[in-house]
C-alpha cells in the first residue's frame, strides 16, 4: 500500500456554512453522470462522502449491494451516520480514511467516487491511482470535481471578482487546485487509466430562493470559516477586505437579474478486466 500521506489542508473546514452547502448535494445533483452505471449489488466506496447526503442516495440505489462512507474528518462522520440511520439505510458503514491511503485490499470495489476531493488533495493523481488499486477490474472510478477559474455570473457586482482571485490564492496555498475540473482528464491519464469518459456538469443558482441560499452562504464562509481564517493568517486578505467581499455577495443575492453557474468536470475511468 503507497506511504504517501495527505500534504494539502482542506481549505473550506467544516463550518455550518459549509455543510448548509455540503448537505444540499444529492446523488441527482452532483452524481448523475455515474447513476446510469450503477447495479443493485454493487459495492461502492465514496470518498470524501462528508455529512453523507450523496453516500445515502448511493446506497439506496444499490440496495443488495454496499457502500462505504469514507472521510478524512472523523467529526462529519457522526452526521453522515446520523443521515444514513435517518434514512433506515443497513447497506451502509463510514470510516475515516486518507484517499492516497485507502485501508482496503486490491480489487475490493465495484465503484469508486470522490466528489469535490481531488481539488483539495496534495497528490491528485496518486489518490487515482489508489482509487484504480481498490477498484475491481471491469469496475469504474468515478470523479467530479468544480473548476472556480470556469464559474461564471451576472451582474458583475464589484467584489465579486476579488472573492474569486482570494479563494484561488489560498487554495494554492493550501496546496490544492481549485481549477481541477479542466485537469481531471489529465491527472487520470498520468494516473496510467485509459478508457475515460469525460463530461461536464453545472449547478445553476438563479430563482430568488437560489441567489439567497448560495449567496447566503458564500457570504457567511468568507466571513467564519476555516478559509476565512486561512485567508487572514496567510496574508492573503484583511478582514476588512473579507468584509467587503461578504458584501458583495449580499449584493448579489439581492439582484432580481442574478445568475451564478458552476462548471464542474467529471470523469468514469473503467479499470482494465
Amino acid at each position: 500500500m503507497p506511504e504517501t500521506r495527505e500534504t494539502a489542508v482542506y481549505t473550506h473546514g467544516h463550518h455550518e456554512s459549509v455543510l448548509r452547502s455540503h448537505t444540499w448535494r444529492t446523488a441527482a445533483n452532483s452524481a448523475a453522470y455515474l447513476l446510469g452505471s450503477l447495479e443493485p449489488d454493487m459495492r461502492v466506496l465514496d470518498i470524501g462522502c462528508g455529512p453523507g447526503t450523496i453516500t445515502a442516495d448511493l446506497a439506496a440505489l444499490v440496495p443488495d449491494g454496499r457502500v462505504t462512507g469514507a472521510d478524512r474528518a472523523p467529526g462529519v462522520l457522526e452526521q453522515a451516520r446520523a443521515t444514513a440511520e435517518g434514512r433506515g439505510l443497513a447497506n451502509v458503514d463510514f470510516e475515516v480514511a486518507d484517499v492516497h491511503t485507502l485501508d482496503h485490499p486490491d480489487g475490493t470495489f465495484d465503484v469508486v467516487h470522490a466528489h469535490q476531493v481531488l481539488q483539495h488533495v496534495g497528490d491528485p493523481v496518486g489518490a487515482l491511482r489508489e482509487m484504480a488499486r481498490v477498484t475491481r477490474p471491469g469496475g469504474l472510478v468515478a470523479v467530479r470535481d468544480a473548476d472556480y477559474a470556469a464559474m461564471t455570473w451576472y451582474p458583475a457586482v464589484p467584489g465579486l471578482d476579488d472573492w474569486l482571485d482570494l479563494y484561488r490564492r489560498v487554495a494554492r496555498a493550501n496546496g490544492g487546485e481549485p481549477d481541477a475540473g479542466r485537469r481531471l482528464r489529465s491527472w487520470a491519464l498520468a494516473a496510467g487509466l485509459s478508457d475515460i469518459t469525460a463530461t461536464s456538469g453545472t449547478w445553476t443558482y438563479a430563482t430568488p430562493e437560489e441567489r439567497a441560499w448560495w449567496s447566503g452562504l458564500w457570504a457567511d464562509r468568507t466571513l467564519a470559516s476555516a478559509y476565512a481564517d486561512r485567508a487572514v493568517q496567510g496574508g492573503h486578505a484583511t478582514p476588512e477586505e473579507l468584509r467587503a467581499m461578504s458584501g458583495a455577495w449580499r449584493e448579489w443575492g439581492l439582484r432580481e437579474d442574478g445568475w451564478f453557474a458552476v462548471l464542474h468536470g467529471e470523469i468514469l475511468c473503467r479499470k482494465p478486466a
